[in-house]
Formats: C-alpha cells, sequence, structure tokens
C-alpha cells in the first residue's frame, strides 16, 4: 500500500462537488479530514489564512491546489482529503487558474508525510494518471489509481536531450568548484507544496545524473530568508518570491511544481548547461 493510501481515506474523497469560491472549497477539503477527528476546525481555517496571507502560492500545477498549514495542536494525526470539483473555481493564480482539483494536507509534524507527497507529485505530473484520477467514478477508484504511484523519487523525464546526462558527470564536477551546491525550494510553510518542488527537482537531478551533487531542501519564508547565503539559488512560486525579495541569490518563479520539463530549462539557465 502507497504512502498516500495511508493517508487518504475513502471517505475523505469527495467527487464532483459544488463549491462557490476558493474559501469553501477550502473549508469543505478541511471538513472531510475534521470528520475524522485528524484535525480540528481550526486548522480548516489555518489553511484558509495561509492562502489570504500569502496569495495562491498552494495553486501548484494547472487546475490543481494543495491547501495545507503548519503543524499545530489542531492536527491530531497526519491525514489526507481529496476535492474533485465539479465546477472549477478561481484561487487568482495568473497561470494556473481555475481549480478542478483540491487536495488537502493536514500534517502532525514536518516528516511524517514526506513519501505521501513525493508520490502525489508524480502521480499529478503524469498527464494518464492524471486524466484517470479526473474521470473516476468512485472514492475506489481513485484510491486504486494512487496506490499504484511508485514510491520515491525516480529518474524519469519527458524531453529526449539524452546529450545532458552524457556530461553531466563532468559539469557536476565544475559546479562543485564554483557553487555552493544547494538548492532551495520554498512555500509558505514549508512541508507542503515546497515538497512538491523539491521532489520534481530531484527528479531532473537524478535524470542529469547530479543528484548525489546538489542538495535540495525544503523550507519556509522565513528560514529561506536566513538560509540564501548557503544556496545557489531559490525555487519558488511568484507569490512567495514577491514576500522573499532580494535575498542576494537568484530567486526563480516555478508555475507548475509537477512539470519536469520546466524544471529542467530553470536548471540549464542557472547553471548554464
Amino acid at each position: 500500500m502507497s504512502e498516500i493510501v495511508e493517508l487518504l481515506d475513502s471517505s475523505a474523497i469527495a467527487l464532483d462537488h459544488e463549491a462557490d469560491d476558493w474559501r469553501e472549497a477550502i473549508r469543505f477539503a478541511g471538513s472531510l479530514i475534521e470528520k475524522s477527528d485528524a484535525c480540528t476546525e481550526q486548522y480548516t481555517q489555518s489553511m484558509i489564512n495561509s492562502v489570504e496571507k500569502n496569495g495562491p502560492y498552494i495553486v501548484v500545477a494547472p487546475g490543481f491546489a494543495f491547501a495545507h498549514a503548519r503543524p499545530s495542536e489542531a492536527v491530531h494525526r497526519t491525514a489526507m482529503s481529496w476535492v474533485r470539483l465539479k465546477t472549477p473555481v478561481e484561487f487568482g493564480h495568473a497561470k494556473n487558474d481555475a481549480v478542478s482539483l483540491v487536495v488537502a494536507l493536514a500534517a502532525h509534524d514536518d516528516s511524517a508525510h514526506t513519501k505521501a507527497m513525493q508520490q502525489l507529485a508524480k502521480v499529478l505530473g503524469a498527464p494518464k494518471k492524471r486524466a484517470a484520477l479526473d474521470q473516476a467514478a468512485t472514492p475506489e477508484e481513485v484510491l486504486a489509481i494512487l496506490d499504484g504511484a511508485p514510491a520515491g523519487r525516480q529518474a524519469s523525464h519527458p524531453n529526449s536531450q539524452d546529450e545532458s546526462t552524457a556530461r553531466s558527470g563532468a559539469a557536476a564536477d565544475q559546479q562543485t568548484q564554483t557553487t555552493t551546491n544547494k538548492i532551495l525550494t520554498v512555500c509558505g510553510n514549508g512541508l507542503g507544496t515546497s515538497l512538491f518542488l523539491k521532489n520534481t527537482l530531484e527528479q531532473v537531478l537524478d535524470h542529469w545524473g547530479w543528484g548525489s551533487y546538489i542538495t535540495v531542501e525544503a523550507t519556509d519564508t522565513i528560514s529561506a530568508k536566513g538560509k540564501a547565503k548557503e544556496a545557489d539559488l531559490i525555487l519558488t512560486s511568484g507569490e512567495i518570491a514577491r514576500t522573499l525579495g532580494d535575498l542576494g541569490i537568484p530567486v526563480k518563479v516555478i508555475e507548475n511544481f509537477t512539470s519536469t520539463a520546466e524544471l529542467d530549462a530553470v536548471l540549464r539557465d542557472s547553471y548554464d548547461v
């Protein structure tokens, strides 16, 4: 059984739900977790407050929002909910609106959900699986599709530029001499969307053969400001980039956190590959 399925009960899956706006969509997603006593209404409100404060940074891919907030006493155990909307709603994201899928996470700590996030990012980044999830008729079908997701990091990539892999060893050696070999992926809380981005980035690094040369750390906005001097660059959303401001290192805006092609292009530009 995959880590996603362990955290997502069939009773927390709603298909073709109607929501008037993004707040109602998140509130409903949170209520499904509340019903299992995994969190309280206070945590659901925290997810809404996070978007009100930081903007629609949780809309990490076209049509997909990943609602979450910081771990707190309002979370009793780590759990997820899955809400497919009958009518997509606007979150205010410049590129990825409108949203038809809202996945909510209540995390009891910073690490219990890490593997589940890796798997979820990989599933949603695969067009065929995303299409199957959009067409699933029952919660059981959703779980079956999610349970077929491979665990952990895998070296897969949509591009056919294999010449980069042949050059990667020498290029990585050069980067070792001239950079800190660390990349920060940043979100408002450091445990949700930043993990999505971290996983996709690691897929690209593995494809290049750079996985053992560059460290990727998922972190929050406050910590990122203190850690910036340790890193080559920061990858994040447009909303979080504006919050971070000028940190003295490149801050690259990523539109689709599940797109290996977009991350590939950003890395090529950043490391002059």
